[in-house]
C-alpha cells in the first residue's frame, strides 16, 4: 500500500473511531456521571483529538479555529448549553438541574467530526493538485527537450516526444473525469474519441485529430519527412492541450 493509500485509511479510521466516541456520549443523560459510556469518552477522546487535530491542521488550516473551538471555548462569559464544550463533559460538569451535562458535548464532538470528514473529501483533490504540479513540470522539461531537438534538426524525435506526452497526458484526463478506455494500449485517436462532447467540443477534437495525424507523421510515415513547420506546430499544440484541457 502506497503512503497515499495508508494517509486515507488512517483518515477513515479516524472518522470512525471519533463517531463510537460521539456514540457514547448520547445516553450518557440520565446516568450516573461514572457510567461505563462516559469513561470509554473520557479515556478514548484526548488520543483521538490529538490525531484529528494534526489532520485538520495540515489538510484545513482554515477550520483549524472551528475545531478547536468546539474543544475549549475560551471567549465564552459565562457556561450554558450553548456554550457548553468538549473540555466540560471531560470535567463531567453538568447542571445541578440537568440543563446540561457531557451530553451536550455529543453535538460539538459531531461537528469535529464532520471538519474531519470534509477534511477527507478534500484529500483526493489535494493529492490531485499536487499530482498535476508535478506532472506539468515534467511535461514542461520534455516540452523543453523537444524544442531542443527540433533546433537541433531531428525533427522525428521531437515529434515523437510530442505523441508520448499527450497519451500520457490524456490517460490522465480520463482517469480524472472515469472513462474508460477499452484499448490496452490506446492511441491519441483512441483517447480523443473517448473524451470528444465529455472534455471538449468537436472543433478541440478536430485540432487533437490534426496533432494525432502529425504525431503518426513523425512516427511511422516513411514516406516524407515531417517539415519544420508541422513539428512546430505538433509541439505548440501539445503545449496547448496539456495546459487547457483537464
Amino acid at each position: 500500500m502506497n503512503d497515499y493509500a495508508t494517509i486515507k485509511q488512517e483518515i477513515e479510521k479516524l472518522i470512525k473511531s471519533g463517531e463510537k466516541i460521539h456514540n457514547a456520549l448520547l445516553p450518557v443523560a440520565g446516568k450516573e456521571v461514572g457510567s461505563k459510556d462516559l469513561s470509554y469518552f473520557i479515556i478514548n477522546y484526548e488520543p483521538w483529538y490529538t490525531k484529528a487535530y494534526a489532520v485538520v491542521k495540515q489538510l484545513s488550516p482554515d477550520r483549524l479555529m472551528d475545531f478547536t473551538s468546539l474543544y475549549n471555548n475560551s471567549r465564552r462569559k459565562e457556561l450554558s448549553v450553548g456554550t457548553y464544550c468538549i473540555s466540560d463533559a471531560l470535567r463531567a460538569i453538568s447542571h445541578k438541574d440537568n440543563y446540561y451535562g457531557p451530553w451536550t458535548a455529543a453535538l460539538c464532538l459531531l461537528r469535529q467530526g464532520m471538519i474531519l470528514r470534509a477534511c477527507l473529501e478534500s484529500f483526493d483533490s489535494k493529492i490531485y493538485d499536487i499530482q498535476t504540479i508535478l506532472q506539468a513540470d515534467i511535461f514542461d522539461s520534455e516540452i523543453e527537450s523537444s524544442r531542443h531537438l527540433l533546433k537541433m534538426g531531428f525533427l522525428r524525435a521531437a515529434g515523437a516526444i510530442c505523441g508520448v506526452l499527450l497519451e500520457k497526458h490524456f490517460s490522465g484526463v480520463c482517469k480524472n473525469r472515469s472513462i474508460a478506455i477499452k484499448k490496452k494500449v490506446p492511441t491519441i485517436s483512441d483517447y480523443n474519441d473517448a473524451l470528444k462532447d465529455n472534455a471538449y467540443d468537436t472543433i478541440e477534437w478536430r485540432r487533437i485529430q490534426r496533432l494525432g495525424d502529425l504525431r503518426n507523421l513523425c512516427d511511422h510515415n516513411k514516406d516524407r519527412e515531417p517539415t519544420k513547420e508541422e513539428v512546430e506546430e505538433l509541439i505548440s499544440g501539445t503545449e496547448r492541450v496539456i495546459k487547457s484541457i483537464f
